[in-house]
């Protein structure tokens, strides 16, 4: 039999938190962000849970052919423009938006030959300090757009660092305003967080909401409010089973290097997850694992192929069991992706784009 342990995308949780979003930003229209591959889900997978939105917004031009060729007919937006000069041409045979951040992408529009002009996302850098034109140079960006034949609508974007934290968007919406007053053309500023937090305002929703991780079901402000604080449901499950159990004396230590030693008796089982298959190789004793559905935790050190976790508080486990390593077991219980990387001191990003490519993949509604 194949090795126990897959992931499972969940349809129907795509749906539902697209419509989280549709809530938290009324009246906005929704881009579905499927840069990384759909964060690791896969475009393909995660495209009939996400095909209510009113674009699909991504980095790489192969990845938009990939949404071109499910049927996907609606906008498409490069979030990052395009890299090179020739980058213009599959956009006007895709139909692809796309945003400029830089001088360079409007001189190669300024020789870019179509017959279909293209619409464009002008992007202020109003405090990121990643993309975007500095404010006091924004407006005379748009001028130099405006004033090409290869550009037709022109909308206004920036994009929101602290929109997660204490210290908010203020400044930044201040910034955004004063480069904007004036100018034509729809706006799209908030990112998740924005969105949740913030999108309650009309004018700081915009006419585009551009929500990531939330719409794959992971708080976007954790540890301040969880998953389930916003309404928000796991769109990935990754789950194996439990291929050895053992009791260990105490005194006996677990795993390379002997980071975790047994101060009593107990009961241990091996999980068939590893580091080479997307989980943190840095997560810690502790890191929660639900084995038959009932939170426990990791022990000692990841392996390439293997975890141990603590049965102690899981007497009915046995040889097969199994075990989530986040996501929704198969009696309904949750472990938030979020839990697991704030445990291992990272995010559930991460996680979620690192699955590997050795793990089977299967989609259930």
């Amino acid at each position: 039999m194949p090795r126990p342990i897959k992931a499972t995308i969940h349809t129907a949780a795509l749906r539902h938190n697209l419509e989280r979003m549709r809530d938290a930003a009324p009246g906005a229209r929704v881009w579905a962000i499927v840069k990384a591959d759909a964060y690791g889900h896969g475009i393909e997978r995660a495209f009939e849970g996400l095909r209510g939105a009113d674009g699909f917004a991504l980095l790489d031009l192969a990845e938009a052919q990939r949404v071109r060729d499910l049927d996907w007919r609606g906008p498409i937006l490069l979030l990052e423009g395009v890299f090179e000069p020739r980058d213009l041409e599959l956009c006007s045979r895709l139909n692809l938006w796309h945003a400029v951040h830089c001088d360079e992408q409007i001189d190669w529009l300024a020789t870019h030959k179509t017959h279909q002009p293209h619409r464009v996302f002008l992007k202020l850098n109003s405090g990121m300090n990643r993309l975007g034109f500095a404010p006091e140079r924004f407006r005379a960006a748009y001028a130099r757009l405006q004033a090409l034949p290869q550009v037709d609508e022109i909308s206004l974007m920036t994009h929101f660092s602290d929109a997660d934290g204490d210290k908010g968007i203020a400044v930044q919406w201040a910034v955004f305003q004063r480069a904007a007053d004036g100018l034509p053309g729809e706006r799209s500023v908030c990112n998740s967080a924005a969105t949740l937090r913030h999108a309650q305002d009309a004018a700081v929703r915009g006419d585009w909401v551009r929500p990531g991780i939330a719409a794959y079901g992971s708080s976007p402000d954790f540890p301040a409010h969880d998953a389930a604080h916003w309404g928000l449901r796991p769109t990935m499950t990754l789950a194996a089973k439990v291929i050895a159990v053992s009791d260990l004396p105490a005194g006996a230590s677990v795993g390379y290097g002997s980071t975790f030693t047994a101060e009593a008796p107990m009961r241990i089982g091996v999980v068939a997850c590893g580091y080479a298959d997307g989980y943190p190789r840095h997560a810690p004793t502790g890191t929660p694992v639900l084995v038959d559905g009932v939170r426990t935790r990791l022990l000692g050190r990841v392996s390439m192929d293997m975890i141990v976790v603590d049965l102690t508080t899981v007497p009915q486990a046995a040889l097969g069991s199994e075990v989530t390593l986040w996501g929704t077991s198969a009696n309904g219980a949750v472990l938030p992706i979020e839990d697991v990387a704030h445990a291992a001191g990272t995010v559930g990003y991460e996680l979620m784009c690192a699955l590997a490519r050795r793990v089977p993949v299967s989609v259930a509604d």
